[in-house]
């Protein structure tokens, strides 16, 4: 008798957990298992399988919670590493990391950036820090290839219009000379050299300094530590109230 199968993301949504769409992020970000092993896109579940999603093991019309410690990391990410949960692609944060817990990063932070960057195992709150309706505000110091001037701060201020739409408004202070910080409440891709490129701009480094509440401070290049219980219980009051859609 042939086993039926039926696709893992279609699975995944018939249990109720999340649409088939968000099913597909979750795989591709590397948040399911399927087997004890990571699930990729295309694979197919059938009656006996084990499918995990952020420690919860799902099953038809039921998700059992596992006891499992909830883990909150700050990570200053160097450039050349990739964020990404796909440990085959070399030079890929989680390897780089290398914690004896199965974790992944909670956004992204490009190649050829660096700076704060958080992983965790908690798949609740991923959602509540990334949608930009949620206005949560990430911090960065850039360096361009030319002088600051006040119209250019104004400009990046107020908006930019790149290929992924108009920015939103944010706060853009100069620090020297080739030197501005910037607090976004968005994430979109690559979007702070976007931005400096409408204007004729390109970055020569840029580093995030602050996410939220969590600022960089003295988490040496290369290095990660454990977020405080006053800095988990800070972070969970300001995403209390958003969305996880």
């Amino acid at each position: 008798m042939q086993t039926t199968s039926i696709s893992l993301n279609k699975f995944i949504s018939d249990t109720g957990y999340c649409s088939r769409r968000a099913a597909d992020n979750l795989i591709t970000t590397g948040r399911v298992l399927l087997n004890n092993r990571p699930a990729k896109l295309g694979n197919r579940y059938k009656v006996g399988d084990s499918v995990e999603v952020d420690g919860s093991l799902i099953t038809n019309g039921n998700v059992k919670k596992k006891k499992e410690k909830l883990i909150y990391i700050a990570f200053n990410k160097p450039v050349g590493i990739t964020t990404t949960s796909e440990e085959k692609i070399k030079g890929n944060i989680i390897n780089f990391i290398n914690h004896p817990k199965r974790i992944f990063p909670i956004g992204r932070l490009d190649k050829d950036s660096e700076g704060l960057i958080f992983l965790t195992n908690d798949g609740d709150i991923v959602n509540k820090i990334l949608r930009a309706s949620n206005n949560h505000e990430k911090e960065y110091i850039v360096k361009v290839n030319k002088p600051v001037d006040h119209l250019f701060t104004q400009k990046m201020a107020n908006g930019v219009r790149i290929k992924d739409g108009l920015t939103k408004p944010c706060v853009v202070k100069r620090v020297s000379n080739h030197t501005f910080r910037i607090t976004l409440k968005q994430g979109l891709n690559r979007q702070i050299r976007k931005m400096c490129e409408q204007f004729d701009y390109n970055v020569m480094s840029l580093q995030r300094v602050r996410i939220m509440n969590i600022k960089l401070k003295d988490i040496a290049l290369g290095k990660w530590r454990y977020l405080s219980e006053l800095e988990i219980a800070e972070m969970m009051e300001l995403i209390k109230n958003s969305t996880n859609d």
